[in-house]
This record gives structure tokens, C-alpha cells and sequence, in this order.
């Protein structure tokens, strides 16, 4: 095992390596990645296990090595967008068609033979509160859905109107757009809303996404290993060109060697560290003009359903949602009667995860770069969670942001 202990006592590090090396014993894990850090962005120990491209004798897993976020990415497109709220190009409650073409959007949400697409705000997309299915797992007839062909073609690739197209060709709606009023409303994870606001994105900017997350996010916040895939052409390269990326898995299956659906996920590489400090500049509202913009993404949470699809392609109970960040605490069912830490973040279908735990102020973070693996984290976050409050360790700002446990309570976000 690589490691980098900067906080932590021996003790405690010699727990958190048995708990990283844990996670390469599951079925189809190569490597992990395991960092926690400080609500302020201080790293205090990351740990990395196994081989980066999953051979024996290949390089190691490093701390510094980049990791596909898979849908943690959800947070970085919230932010980019609640920044464009800031600075008065979106507002959350408007239609998404003043945005976006209607050749792209229209008809595309038609409920019980009514075209509801006309209802969809900016806010519907955040919040997984649409009812659109998940383009993923749709396939036309005698054709594999496109996350079954992810790993079976490695140059197929999709955009926003191969995605919309085969949402208005073969999806069917789970639901009404929700109405935001107060209540809580079950909703339903689908990606299909992070891919429109990506297109949103792109649109009000005009330009391609990884322009608008470096000048808005990556810029900021210095972070030159956090990157899209063929992102930055030659000469805008982030400074220190970012280190070669660790591989990810579909079963038996290397996805990352697949450049056409790499690309049309649209999702970021990042290292442990500087997802460490990304979260802590959200938590802070460092990352706004205004922290009280970050606040709009914990004001309210919705439950998620049961996943009604048998594909890792999205959370659902007993994970609850806000604008672009889910939160969850494990039921005491499933921890022996005690009470889990409330965590508040996102993970990727990867086995990714990136959480705040405000009654610790920690930031969790890592990966087992696993698809088959997509569940990891809802087990080992709430445990790594416990453990470090039975070692003592916490933030310097642990129990002064509340639970976030309860409706109504909400950290610095």
C-alpha cells in the first residue's frame, strides 16, 4: 500500500490501511483509493492499494493518481450551474426551453398523451424531480441499451440529440414533473437531467463544457488534475499536465480503454486530493460569490424510490436528494442499532464517492473503480464514517454545522 499520512496518529493509520485493503478483496476490485480530509480542504490521510491498470506487475496505485469520479461529476455541474444563477444567466424555476432549442426538448416529456416538457425547470433537472427515464438503460428494438454497449463498443458514441432522441423514442415518464412546494415528493435518479444540464450549460456559455468548468471551477479552486476526458486540447492543458489516470472496470471489461463512451458520459478524473478540496470549497461556499448560492443545493430534500431499473446506473432508497447532491444515512437496521453519520455528497456508478459529514466535518472521499462494485460505498463510507469518530478524528469545525439529518437542517451549504 501507498499512503500519505499528514493528521492522523499510527493508530489510526494502520486502521484505515486494513480498511483500504479491504476493498480490493471484493469481487472484480483492483485498486482503491482512500482519503479523508478536513471541511477546511486538509487532507489528514489517503491511502491507495492494488495496481492502477489492474495487472500484477503493472504501475501501483498512488495517492496522487487520478480516478474517474463517475456521477460525483453531479456536483461539479450543480455548481457550474448555481454559478451561472449567481451571476444572473439561469434562474432555477425558469423552463428549460428558454435555454434549450425546442427541436432538442420538445415532446420530450409526454405524460398520459400530454406533453409535459414545458413544466421542466432548471430546478426539475437538479433535483432528479422530471420523471424522465434514464437514457442508459434504453435500447431500441434489437439494438443493446448504451450501458451495455459501453463496454462492447469502444467507439461508440452519443451526444445530447442521441440522447433526447431516444428518451422521445423509447422512454415513457415514471412521473409528472414534481412540484416544488414545501413537501416532499418521491423522485427518481436519471441521468438524462445532468446530460440536459451539461447541454445548458454549453448553451448559455457557448462554450464546451471542460472551457466552462475551468474557467468557473478548476481556475478558482486551483485544481490542475481534475479533467474531462480529451477535454483540453493542446495548449490549454491545465497547468502541470495531469498524471496518467487510473483504469475502471465493467466486470472483466476495462471501459476506460473505450474513448467514444468515455467521452459521452462527460464525466471527470480527479485525484483524491483535489476532490478533497473541491468539496471543502463547496462546504464553505468558497466556490460562489455568495455562500448562501451553495445553501440553495441542501434547502430541501426529496426521497428517492426504489430503483425500478436492475443497472448500477443510479442511487435510490434510502438516499434522498437535494440540487445536485444526495444525502443519506445508513438505517440502524443495517449498523447494528447505532446511530450512522448523516453524509452529504455524491458517489459514481464506479464505486466513486465524495462526502461532507457534517457532524465531523470530515470530507470523505476514494473509489474501487468497479461497476460491478456501484453499491461499495453506501456499506464502507457510513463505516469509515464510524470508525473515525471511535479513533476521535473530526474537522475543526465538527459539531457546529448540525446533523443535516432532519428536515429543515442543513450544513454550511
Amino acid at each position: 500500500m501507498m499512503e500519505r499520512n499528514e493528521g492522523v496518529s499510527e493508530e489510526a493509520a494502520a486502521r484505515l490501511r486494513q480498511l483500504t485493503a479491504g476493498l480490493t478483496r471484493g469481487r472484480g476490485v483492483r485498486h482503491a483509493v482512500v482519503a479523508v480530509g478536513t471541511g477546511r480542504g486538509d487532507v489528514l490521510w489517503v491511502g491507495a492499494e492494488g495496481s492502477a491498470d489492474g495487472d500484477a506487475a503493472g504501475t501501483p496505485m498512488t495517492p496522487d493518481t487520478p480516478f474517474f469520479l463517475a456521477s460525483v461529476t453531479k456536483l461539479y455541474i450543480a455548481t457550474t450551474v448555481l454559478r451561472l444563477y449567481e451571476e444572473g444567466r439561469v434562474a432555477l424555476d425558469a423552463p428549460i426551453s428558454e435555454y434549450l432549442p425546442a427541436e432538442l426538448v420538445g415532446g420530450l416529456h409526454r405524460w398520459k398523451g400530454t406533453d409535459r416538457t414545458g413544466e421542466i425547470t432548471v430546478r426539475h433537472l437538479l433535483g432528479h424531480a422530471t420523471g424522465l427515464p434514464e437514457y442508459l438503460v434504453l435500447a431500441r428494438k434489437g439494438e443493446k441499451s448504451l450501458f451495455d454497449g459501453a463496454a462492447l463498443d469502444p467507439d461508440g458514441e452519443w451526444g445530447i440529440r442521441e440522447i433526447t432522441a431516444l428518451v422521445r423514442d423509447c422512454g415513457r415518464p415514471s412521473f409528472p414533473p414534481r412540484p416544488f412546494d414545501g413537501r416532499r415528493h418521491t423522485i427518481e435518479y436519471s441521468d438524462t437531467n445532468f446530460q440536459l444540464l451539461n447541454a445548458l450549460i454549453e448553451a448559455v456559455l457557448d462554450v464546451p463544457l471542460h472551457q466552462a468548468f475551468r474557467e468557473l471551477i478548476f481556475q478558482p479552486l486551483g485544481l490542475e488534475q481534475t479533467f474531462l476526458p480529451d477535454g483540453d486540447p493542446p495548449g490549454e492543458a491545465p497547468d502541470g499536465p495531469p498524471s496518467t489516470p487510473a483504469a475502471f472496470w465493467m466486470g472483466d471489461e476495462r471501459l476506460d480503454l473505450n474513448p467514444g463512451p468515455l467521452r459521452s458520459f462527460r464525466d471527470l478524473y480527479s485525484t483524491a486530493a483535489e476532490t478533497v478540496r473541491f468539496m471543502a470549497a463547496l462546504v464553505e461556499g468558497r466556490v460562489f460569490d455568495d455562500p448562501a448560492t451553495g445553501r440553495l443545493m441542501t434547502e430541501h430534500f426529496n426521497p428517492m424510490g426504489f430503483s425500478v431499473t436492475l443497472r448500477p446506473t443510479g442511487p435510490g432508497w434510502p438516499t434522498e436528494y437535494g440540487l445536485g447532491i444526495l444525502r443519506f444515512r445508513m438505517p440502524r437496521l443495517f449498523t447494528g442499532l447505532r446511530q450512522a453519520p448523516t453524509l452529504l455528497g455524491h458517489t459514481g456508478v464506479t464505486g466513486s464517492w465524495l462526502f461532507h459529514v457534517p457532524d465531523r466535518d470530515l470530507i470523505l472521499s476514494g473509489t474501487v473503480d468497479q461497476v460491478t462494485a456501484a453499491p461499495v460505498p453506501y456499506r464502507f463510507v457510513p463505516r469509515l464514517a464510524m470508525e473515525l469518530e471511535d479513533l476521535g478524528i473530526r474537522g475543526p469545525q465538527a459539531g457546529s454545522l448540525g446533523p443535516s439529518g432532519g428536515e429543515g437542517k442543513q450544513a454550511r451549504m
